[in-house]
């Protein structure tokens, strides 16, 4: 393809295992000039059985699910898939805020990398509930001596070294569930990465992450987002509503079936019924329906903008304790399937009071149109954060984010079970 073949060592995996469809995106680091950049070479999609809400309840049907998506792209790119980075979302996950405290070990006060992991590794002592476990510690800023708001110390000199971390934890019992599921296909975790920051990573730049801005990936069962300022994660949400909500409105104000109410929205729904005439009608035949029935299309879509305007108006709740209500001057990016619902921007907009845009990935090459596809945000955000952690190296500290041992623990206990 570059004139050259590509090993399987050298590839990138990234899986997003979602409540309608298990999302498989494959990339590689291509070397362009004096940098290099990431070249997405495959992607494919499987329906998804056995998880729902973003929570796995039955393994076996997960495990032929992901196996099925696996099997496509193998067949794709030519080569086997032996390890991925893999998403995890869901209801149960919770963010807080940490504080770890430690005195510098240097005589001369210079701050070094191993002073750095030693303040995470004290905001990891947080007392988590029962039954979580700590998915990520994100380093926001640092205080040196009392001088807040350092992004890197190292090198600095000063005794008594401080981090604000953001905490993120999920349900131990979801995290096995889903570890386990992979392992049993016959693939290796490069990690557990939350999804909704693997996507951030994909469709913002650091300027807007600098400005203020919100990504809001709207899913089948699921909608999480994640509102970054200063660079910094403010907060992260995950709410048990998603396209699906929108879906089944439709049957029930229609009365018909899901598989019709989910043809109408896809070919003609819409957030802005306000745009659509009176007089235009759809017979529920042509769709799909066993009998001829016609009705409003504006009826239809009105339907569609109500449970659109709940989802807005409970992220706008999320912005209102954050003190960001309509204050982002990024905006919100959208992305995930749902967001693909026509006139949704221009409601987010009126809603939110803020600027919104769909979130295509950035600075990506690809031989697949799939990079274009909003469902794949979060597949193409793994594959992202997988190659900013190949390029900064394992040994060193990571600008972005740091982690610590605790997914090595649940991998080495997953390994054991699995025959």
């Amino acid at each position: 393809m570059f004139g050259r073949k590509v090993s399987h060592q050298e590839i990138i995996v990234g899986l997003d295992v979602g409540s309608t469809a298990i999302r498989l995106a494959v990339g590689q680091l291509v070397p362009s000039g004096d940098k290099t950049e990431l070249h997405i070479i495959g992607a494919a999609e499987a329906a998804s059985e056995g998880v729902h809400k973003g929570v796995v309840t039955s393994i076996e049907d997960v495990v032929s699910s992901i196996s099925s998506c696996l099997e496509r792209a193998e067949r794709m790119i030519g080569l086997p898939i032996k390890t991925a980075w893999v998403g995890i979302s869901g209801s149960h996950i919770i963010s807080e805020e940490s504080k770890g405290v430690i005195a510098v070990s240097k005589s001369d006060g210079e701050i070094s990398e191993e002073d750095v992991e030693r303040a995470i590794e004290a905001a990891r002592t947080v007392a988590t509930p029962l039954n979580y476990e700590i998915l990520h510690v994100i380093p926001k800023n640092y205080t040196v001596d009392g001088q807040v708001g350092i992004k890197d110390p190292i090198g600095m000199t000063g005794v008594r070294l401080e981090v604000d971390t953001q905490i993120i934890q999920g349900l131990s019992a979801q995290i096995k569930n889903l570890t386990k599921a992979v392992y049993r296909t016959g693939l290796d975790i490069d990690d557990l990465v939350l999804s909704i920051l693997a996507t951030a990573e994909a469709v913002v730049t650091e300027r807007q992450k600098e400005l203020g801005v919100a990504v809001l990936n709207i899913g089948g069962a699921t909608t999480s987002l994640a509102v970054f300022e200063e660079g910094d994660i403010l907060d992260i949400a995950v709410l048990s509503i998603g396209s699906e909500h929108i879906t089944a409105d439709v049957a029930i104000g229609l009365r018909t079936s899901i598989d019709v109410a989910e043809k109408l929205k896809l070919e003609y729904g819409s957030a802005l019924p306000k745009d659509i005439g009176k007089k235009e009608e759809l017979d529920l035949f042509d769709l799909g329906e066993s009998e001829h029935e016609v009705i409003s299309r504006k009826y239809g879509c009105e339907i569609i903008e109500a449970r659109a305007e709940e989802i807005l108006t409970k992220v706008d709740d999320i912005f209102k304790k954050l003190g960001r209500s309509g204050m982002l001057p990024a905006g919100v990016v959208l992305t995930g399937g749902g967001s693909k619902l026509p006139g949704l921007v221009e409601l987010a907009k009126r809603k939110l009071r803020l600027p919104a845009a769909l979130g295509y990935p950035l600075n990506l090459t690809s031989v697949t149109d799939k990079i274009n596809d909003l469902s794949f945000a979060s597949a193409i955000g793994l594959v992202r954060w997988g190659a900013m952690s190949r390029q900064s190296g394992s040994g060193k500290l990571e600008n972005l984010i740091t982690r610590f041992g605790s997914m090595g623990k649940v991998t080495k206990w997953m390994k054991s079970l699995v025959p």
